[in-house]
Order: structure tokens, then sequence, then C-alpha cells
């Protein structure tokens, strides 16, 4: 199977039916669609209460996020995965994917729901924008968690300096090549995108999705939700931005944006088995937070703690969320 050229615009007709997914236990899930920042977000909702506004990574998209969604309702809150600009049920557009224009999308994606702010959970590239969100608009973001990526500018030296980081994120260079990452991305109906999150997971659900039936189905939908026309193209941009941008003047610029420290509480969550973003690469982080700023190490998970042990990954969130005072 060859890439589609990029075909920029409304969400295709095929993504209805890959990504509007239920959520476990069989729960209510509302997805709707909302504007903000010139395109259109499709966002997965349950609950009621504070918003918490849940940012999927690479190569995934919101229901990466299904059982925290129902965890933060059970705890009463207003949970809503969103998927990012250029995957799942988003617009696909031609431009935009750079991190200050992602964190935009996400903090008009915040107004447009109704909400005088949100605490932001991301993870991966959803961490990256809710590190980059947290600094650019304080004011809508009520608390930070971020797993499994470190600050931006942390990252930016990791990507520089570090040999061990640069070989974990070969995936990355590998990004820069044009035309030929779609391409293997969508290939064999998006078998790269199965064996990446195989690879990068922890022992515990490694197990699981070589041996369980409802392991494999969830590598399937990742599969399909990548396979839908221009996502491939669109889901890698970010990741051109950031690397192609660090010797240009917008990648300077944002890197000095960014030396403004955070002033919101931050939750720091990594698994120990991260064959991705090292430990040593995103531990530090807590230098650029002017707040209360927790890290948490979870012992023998890698790169998807969310989903490779869901219950103690949003025990530990909700627990956080609701502890009037963090920095305890």
């Amino acid at each position: 199977m060859t890439a589609p050229s990029p075909d920029f615009g409304s969400t295709p007709p095929t993504a209805a039916t890959a990504v509007r997914l239920g959520v476990p236990g069989g729960r209510a899930v509302i997805h709707r669609d909302v504007a903000a920042n010139g395109a259109r977000f499709h966002v997965a909702e349950l609950g009621d209460g504070p918003l918490v506004l849940l940012l999927h990574g690479f190569p995934q998209f919101w229901w990466t996020w299904r059982h925290q969604l129902v965890a933060l309702a059970d705890a009463g809150y207003r949970a809503v995965a969103m998927d990012l600009r250029g995957v799942g049920g988003s617009d696909r557009t031609p431009r935009g994917y750079d991190p200050a224009n992602l964190a935009l999308d996400i903090t008009g994606v915040i107004r447009s729901l109704g909400e005088p702010d949100a605490a932001l959970v991301g993870h991966d590239l959803g961490g990256y924008l809710a590190w980059t969100a947290a600094v650019m608009r304080p004011k809508l973001v009520r608390r930070l968690v971020v797993s499994s990526m470190p600050h931006p500018r942390r990252w930016r030296a990791a990507m520089l300096a570090d040999f061990g980081q640069t070989r974990a994120s070969s995936h990355i260079w590998g990004f820069q090549r044009p035309f030929i990452p779609e391409r293997q991305l969508v290939a064999d109906d998006g078998a790269l995108v199965g064996q990446l999150i195989r690879d990068w997971s922890g022992p515990l659900l490694r197990d699981e999705d070589e041996r369980d039936a409802e392991g494999n189905e969830r590598i399937a939908a990742y599969r399909r939700a990548m396979c839908i026309p221009s996502t491939a193209h669109c889901s890698i941009e970010p990741y051109r931005w950031m690397m192609r941008s660090m010797a240009r003047p917008d990648g300077l610029q944002f890197n000095r944006r960014m030396k403004r420290a955070v002033r919101v509480p931050t939750l720091h969550l990594h698994g120990s088995l991260d064959p991705v973003m090292r430990t040593r690469s995103a531990a530090g982080s807590g230098q650029y937070v002017e707040a209360p700023y927790r890290w948490r190490l979870f012992d023998g998970l890698g790169h998807f703690p969310h989903e490779e042990d869901p219950a103690a990954f949003s025990t530990e969130l909700v627990n956080w969320l609701k502890d009037p005072e963090p920095d305890r």
C-alpha cells in the first residue's frame, strides 16, 4: 500500500467510523466537533465538573485516553480528549504544525468548550504542546500533567548533546526525509504503527498485545486511524518543524520564548523503561517550573504508562488533581 498524496481540508468521511469509538464499561461518551484557531477539532467528552483536557501523542489519537476519561468522570471532572490538528477526527490543514500554533489550538478548544481554564494532561507530543500552552497562555491552564516528554528546552538540549537520546529518537530523524516516512506509516495497513507501539511499550502491554485479542484490537484501532488519508503526513509534520527549525529564526525564537517559567502546579510522569524518551532526558524539567512540581517514575513501564498500567496512572492523576497542596 502506498501513501496517498496529502488531501488537505476538512476531515475525511472515513475518520468518523475509524475514530468515534467507545470507552471501557460502555459509558456514553459524547463525540462532537468544536471550532478553534481557524480549524475544527474532534473531541470525546465524559463527565461533569472542572475541565481536564487530554492530549495524545504519536502515533495515537484521542482514544489512548479511554481509561482516564472514565476515571476522571467518576472522580467528578469534565474529561475531554481531543484529536490534535491533522489527526483522528480533526481537520487536516496544509500548515500550522509548529508548536506555538498547535498550542493555540489547545487553548482555543478550552475557550470553545466554554470553560475559563483547564487542567492539561499531555503524553509524548501532547506533553510537548501542554508545556508550550502553559507558557504561552498561563491563565487558561489551571494545572499541568506531562507524561513521557521533557520540557521543550530540555528536549532540544538532549537531542543535540546526548547521543543516547539521539539514538533513542531515531524515528524523529527518519521523519525528516520527504515522502518516505508517510509511505512507511501506511504500508500494509499501518503495520509500522503496530510495531512502534509494541516496541515502545513495557513488558506488561507488549506481552498482552502478543497473546490477547483485546490487545490486537487496540493496535488495529491505531493502525486504522493512521491510514485515514493525510493523517500520516500531518502527524509527522510537528516533528519536522521541531528538528528543521533548530537553527532557524523561528525555532530560536520559540526556544527563547520557552525560557519563560511554567507557573502552574505540574505533575511529571515517566516510565522507567521508556525506550523513546530516556529518563535522564525527562528528569530535570522541574528547573523550568516556578510552582509546585512533582516527579513520578513508574517502575517497569515504557513509553505509554497511561495504557500499560491505566489503574496506577489514573490513580496518580486523580489524586494529584484533587490535592489542594500538590507540592507535598
